[in-house]
């Protein structure tokens, strides 16, 4: 079995890969065989939490009333429902994502990916009761060129995220 599946809804939801894992390659093509979205950005976009906000909103064609905040940043992952998204699986892929080791936001912003992921992947909201919208498969890849597992796994861990370590991966969810 795989350590991760871009295809389904299922955790974890924001892994962390090695360059040029094929495992990443198989998943993206899956994904895209089925009809599913992938979006790549650069770490060296994502600096800061401003650049964060710009690149997924120029890249995912968030709405014109995005908030430029993580909690605005959750909501508009969560929608990617809408009329051009047609309800297929999504995945974005962050490369160079040694960039971000020593970000300040770099764990807010993981914890926000999961956040996002969980409610798109869902098909009831936090109450038990079912959305208005289809659950969607929605993933996010950090593609490291050099950075050990464990040099990410280490950044990671806190209270509201369970970080897992599973040979060259480093597997992200909620602890909830």
């Amino acid at each position: 079995m795989a350590v991760y599946d871009f295809t389904r809804r299922e955790e974890p939801w924001v892994v962390i890969v090695p360059l040029d894992d094929p495992l990443l390659e198989r998943q993206l093509v899956a994904l895209e065989e089925q009809g599913g979205l992938v979006f790549r950005l650069s770490a060296d976009e994502l600096a800061t939490p401003e650049g964060v906000f710009a690149a997924f909103a120029r890249t995912l064609e968030f709405p014109g009333y995005f908030g430029r905040n993580w909690d605005a940043m959750v909501d508009c992952l969560d929608d990617l429902h809408g009329s051009w998204h047609g309800g297929r699986g999504v995945a974005v892929v962050i490369g160079d994502a040694d960039l971000l080791l020593d970000a300040g936001h770099l764990r807010l912003f993981v914890s926000v990916l999961c956040q996002a992921a969980a409610r798109a992947n869902s098909a009831v909201d936090s109450d038990g009761e079912p959305w208005d919208r289809p659950a969607i498969a929605q993933h996010f890849a950090f593609v490291s060129r050099t950075a050990s597992p464990g040099d990410f796994a280490s950044r990671l861990t806190g209270d509201d995220l369970k970080v897992g370590v599973v040979g060259p991966y480093v597997t992200v969810l909620l602890d909830e």
